[in-house]
């Protein structure tokens, strides 16, 4: 299943991607930590995640840090929905987005759309590259585990 990266306005980027499991076990993949760093970095870069703090409700923060530590992405959760919606900030930076995402249930699959609002033009423009790049990547390996999470679940 593709994922879709479109640009829809001057500071605005939806991605979208059908994934083959329940919208329970999608969300669960996005907020419980164990889950979200097997999946999340996409194995070409060659790192992964030094650590992964989620308090995944209104008000909580999350903070992601790469091996090398000079990288990190934090923020906080302005809402939380299970399995439906989440919304959250990127603090790292003044050009951080707003970033929104849905998980629709259609037919025992779920439909993912991932809305970010950029600031600026400029700061989306700075995204867009590592978007197209690295979400397609990251989709697939989310796809490989929720096949694991099926699995299991269909034997628990």
């Amino acid at each position: 299943m593709g994922t879709t990266v479109e640009r829809k306005s001057e500071r605005e980027l939806v991605v979208t991607r059908t994934f083959n499991g329940p919208p329970r076990l999608v969300f669960e993949a996005w907020t419980k930590p164990e889950l979200f760093r097997q999946w999340w970095v996409p194995q070409s870069m060659g790192m992964s995640l030094l650590s992964c703090e989620m308090d995944v409700r209104v008000g909580g923060k999350y903070r992601l840090e790469f091996q090398n530590e000079t990288m990190a992405f934090f923020g906080t959760y302005l809402e939380v929905t299970p399995p439906s919606r989440l919304v959250w900030t990127n603090e790292e930076s003044d050009d951080g987005a707003v970033t929104t995402v849905t998980f629709e249930e259609t037919g025992g699959m779920t439909l993912l759309v991932l809305h970010e609002l950029y600031p600026s033009k400029e700061a989306l423009d700075g995204a867009i590259a590592g978007m197209e790049g690295g979400m397609p990547e990251s989709f697939a390996q989310l796809d490989e585990l929720l096949v694991t999470l099926g699995a299991s679940v269909g034997r628990s």
